[in-house]
């Protein structure tokens, strides 16, 4: 019984969303075909997801899956913002006991394909609309040497995900061009199997930097969201995916750190594996950190967020840079007009761009690639780069 009662909520905030859109479309049309109409095609559309649930357990996340899941994620988001400006405007005709505006429903609807089309867009375009993020940081420890060094960071590849080779090469040309010092990779490289970035190494391979490239790995690297046949050919999976960083020209950063060499002086690149609260523990901070001074100036590859909020931020070891991936941001949200906001703030309170606490700094990667909802609507495809400035 426990089981059923999220499938059951969910069914109700559903079914509660189309029966006031339906009331909407009734202000705009009195035909006795509105309701019957309405219903079938709603019956329709979800009845299409259960069957593509049911389904999934033999044919997976199909093409039939993939199609019927945008289609309600679409009519989800596009009812609830009609849903929100027709309340608005019934609170309205409380507070003033008139009867349903026209003008709200008109423009409730109106927003309702807007949001239909702009989630279209974020499927056909937005999840390839790349863009570099630039950043400036002073920190008082960084070596003199290091005054003005870049370091590029990507992450969150999800190569499985991928259908557009064109325009991932464009992306691909957009890091080559910044010409950064320093390449960093801060995980999710694939969804779950190392398979995924066979067809794009010839891609990624492209990518150079005079100080190397360095990578680490992701909660999805793993193979932990999928079945295996035994845990031997999940390790052998694991092991193929470190090759493939290899043949990427990725020197993976697993609970360790390199010193990064310049006219001299040294700074510390230190990388872990996947810590993230509910999505598996994995990394040794102090292990990685071994062997390192106080004074160093360090900069650390940790995929999720929420290790730097955990360890990091506190830790001895005084890391004054930190750069994450994994929340995406949701992949929706808006960041426009003075605002940022995403859903998934819900999970992460911080879960993109800077933040400073401490003395200490964190970056979160808005990520490269896209899982799960395949489109970016609002929060698009993130090419970092960030320069290293010694405080005057």
């Amino acid at each position: 019984m426990k089981r059923l009662i999220p499938f059951l909520l969910i069914i109700s905030i559903a079914f509660a969303l189309n029966f006031y859109v339906l009331s909407g479309l009734l202000s705009l049309s009195s035909s006795a075909y509105v309701t019957p109409v309405f219903w079938i095609c709603i019956m329709a559309i979800y009845g299409s997801l259960f069957y593509a649930i049911r389904r999934m357990a033999k044919y997976g996340m199909d093409l039939f899956f993939k199609i019927v899941s945008h289609v309600v994620l679409t009519l989800f988001a596009s009812e609830l913002v009609l849903v929100i400006v027709l309340f608005i405007g019934d609170i309205y005709r409380l507070i003033t006991g008139t009867a349903r505006n026209s003008y709200w429903v008109d423009t409730a609807f109106i927003l309702f394909l807007l949001t239909i089309l702009l989630f279209i867009y974020g499927m056909i375009v937005g999840k390839y609309n790349y863009r570099v993020i630039k950043h400036v940081l002073h920190f008082d420890e960084l070596p003199e040497n290091f005054n003005g060094f870049t370091i590029l960071q990507i992450s969150d590849v999800h190569a499985g995900s991928f259908n557009n080779p064109a325009a991932v090469q464009r992306g691909i040309n957009m890091i080559k061009a910044q010409q950064a010092d320093l390449f960093v990779f801060t995980g999710d490289l694939v969804n779950n199997k190392a398979e995924e970035i066979k067809p794009w190494i010839s891609y990624f391979s492209q990518i150079k930097a005079p100080y190397g490239q360095f990578s680490i790995l992701g909660n999805h690297d793993y193979g932990d969201y999928v079945k295996w046949n035994t845990e031997t050919e999940k390790k052998a999976n694991l092991q193929q995916l470190k090759v493939y960083h290899q043949e990427l020209g990725f020197k993976l950063l697993l609970d360790t750190h390199v010193e990064i060499k310049k006219d001299g002086q040294h700074i510390i690149l230190a990388g872990v594996e996947n810590w993230g609260v509910g999505f598996g523990e994995r990394g040794d901070l102090k292990k990685a950190m071994e062997n390192t001074s106080v004074s160093d100036f360090k900069v650390l590859l940790s995929h999720d967020p929420t290790h730097w909020e955990a360890q990091v931020k506190q830790s001895p070891a005084n890391i004054q840079l930190t750069l994450a991936g994994h929340t995406h941001g949701m992949q929706f949200g808006i960041e426009a007009f003075g605002i940022k906001w995403s859903p998934v703030k819900f999970r992460y309170n911080h879960w993109a761009g800077l933040k400073t606490e401490n003395g200490r700094t964190l970056n979160i990667n808005r990520g490269f690639g896209f899982i799960g909802f395949s489109g970016r609507v609002g929060i698009w495809p993130e090419i970092t780069v960030i320069e290293l400035r010694k405080t005057r």
